[in-house]
C-alpha cells in the first residue's frame, strides 16, 4: 500500500515533464563515459546520463537518468540505474515549490530498490546571469526501499517519513567552462538514519554543441543493509552533447 503512495507521488512528478507544444522550451543534454567506482562496486566502466529541462517564468521541470554497467568473463560486474524527476513552481522571482520523486536500482547495493517522493520549499537565493546561480531548497517526504536480504527482525521493507536539505551551485568560470556542486542529505524523522550524496564536476566546451566533463560522487549511508558498505563514490570522465 505505501509502495503504491509513493508511486502516486512520483507519477504525478512525471507527468508535467511529457513534452507539450512549447518544445522549444526545452534543454537536454546526453553523457557518455568512463566510470572509476568503489564502495560495494570496485570496477572500471560504462556511464550514460540523459538530462532533460523545461523552464518558462512559472514552471521549471527537470529530468535525470543515470546508468552504468560493467561486464568480465561474461558475469556482470556492475550495474546500476537511477532517475530523479522534480516539478518547480516559481512565485515571487526566485522563490519555488517542488515535488521531487527518485527512483534507484543498484545490483550491488544491499538494497533491491531505493524510491522517494519529497515535496517542499526552495529558493535562488543568488544569481548572475542564466549560467551562475546558489539554490537552496528544504522539504518532506516518505521514503521506500526494499532490501535484498531481510535485516535481523526479517523484513525487507525499508520505508519511513523523511525530511530533505539541499543546495545546488553553478558557477560559470568562462563563457565555455561550468563549475557545478549538488549536495543533498535525506533524514529519517522517526529513526536517525541519513543518506548523503555530494557530486562535484566540471565541464568544458570541445567544440559547439560537445563538451568534456569530469566528476567526482560520493554517497554515504549512515544505517547500510548488512554486508554491503556505508561509502560509495564514483569518478567520472564523460563526453556530453547538449541539444
Amino acid at each position: 500500500m505505501q509502495f503504491r503512495a509513493t508511486l502516486a507521488i512520483v507519477t504525478l512528478a512525471i507527468s508535467p515533464l511529457v513534452p507539450g507544444q512549447d518544445f522549444e522550451n526545452w534543454e537536454g543534454e546526453g553523457e557518455l563515459g568512463v566510470l572509476i567506482t568503489s564502495g560495494n562496486t570496485e570496477e572500471t566502466n560504462t556511464n550514460s546520463r540523459l538530462g532533460l529541462i523545461y523552464e518558462v517564468p512559472e514552471w521549471r521541470h527537470t529530468g535525470e537518468f543515470r546508468s552504468n554497467f560493467s561486464e568480465s568473463e561474461d558475469e556482470t560486474t556492475a550495474e546500476k540505474y537511477r532517475a530523479e524527476l522534480q516539478t518547480d513552481y516559481k512565485f515571487e522571482g526566485s522563490q519555488y515549490l517542488f515535488l521531487r520523486g527518485a527512483y534507484e536500482d543498484d545490483r550491488f547495493s544491499g538494497f533491491d530498490f531505493q524510491s522517494s517522493a519529497t515535496t517542499g520549499y526552495g529558493n535562488r537565493v543568488w544569481q548572475r546571469g542564466e549560467a551562475s546561480f546558489l539554490d537552496l531548497s528544504a522539504g518532506v517526504g516518505y521514503r521506500f526501499n526494499k532490501l535484498e536480504e531481510p535485516d535481523e527482525d526479517g523484513n525487507r521493507d525499508d520505508e519511513k517519513a523523511i525530511g530533505r536539505l539541499a543546495a545546488q551551485f553553478d558557477y560559470s568560470l568562462s563563457e565555455n567552462a561550468l563549475f557545478r556542486q549538488k549536495l543533498s542529505t535525506e533524514v529519517g524523522l522517526d529513526e536517525n538514519d541519513t543518506i548523503t550524496e555530494s557530486e562535484t564536476s566540471l565541464q568544458a566546451t570541445v567544440v559547439s554543441n560537445l563538451s568534456m566533463k569530469v566528476a567526482y560522487l560520493v554517497q554515504h549511508l549512515s544505517d547500510e543493509p548488512a554486508g554491503a558498505e556505508a561509502t560509495d563514490t564514483e569518478i567520472s570522465l564523460s563526453l556530453l552533447y547538449g541539444f
